[in-house]
């Protein structure tokens, strides 16, 4: 997909689970529904998975396919395409933006990663996740930085983009 999420915001939590999606969020909801044409609402997928996950995953239409289609290359009946079809197959909920860039979180998502007042946005590249904010910073932000420190103080991020797929 040639349209990225990109970035990362605070949005308010109403008491019905409607929270605002960044303005630039939703043009990339847009490029990435097949089916989405002007004066339509874009559709999207909140894959929340195992219990063990703290944030909501939002895929385009096009990006859910992406995962679809490689799970159905997998062997049927194997367990790897099982858990895989749980997670991203049972474990998601399909919804659309509404008339007003807001998504509705039903409640089980909602309590599922803790959100209450407030919903952190944080872009990552093809899908963009939804975080409790204290949730990120405790977690997330805390792994940042401890990968960081595991480099020289003068490491610059962009040389891991040569050593190709065995970065971890």
């Amino acid at each position: 997909m040639a349209v990225r999420f990109r970035g990362e915001s605070h949005h308010k939590v109403d008491a019905k689970g409607r929270v605002s999606i960044p303005a630039g969020f939703r043009r990339v909801l847009e490029a990435g529904d097949p089916d989405w044409t002007d004066g339509l609402n874009p559709n999207l997928v909140i894959v929340y998975g195992p219990a063990k996950q703290t944030y909501l995953e939002c895929y385009t239409i096009e990006a859910i396919n992406e995962v679809d289609d490689k799970i159905a290359a997998l062997p049927r009946g194997s367990q790897p395409r099982r858990m895989l079809e749980r997670m991203f197959n049972g474990q998601s909920h399909p919804t659309n933006v509404d008339e007003t860039g807001r998504l509705v979180l039903p409640q089980k998502l909602r309590e599922k990663i803790g959100l209450t007042a407030e919903a952190f946005f944080l872009a990552t590249g093809d899908t963009f996740q939804i975080w409790n904010p204290d949730t990120f910073e405790a977690e997330e932000a805390a792994k940042a930085e401890e990968w960081l420190d595991s480099y020289p103080d003068d490491f610059d991020p962009l040389t891991l983009l040569d050593q190709g797929q065995g970065v971890a």
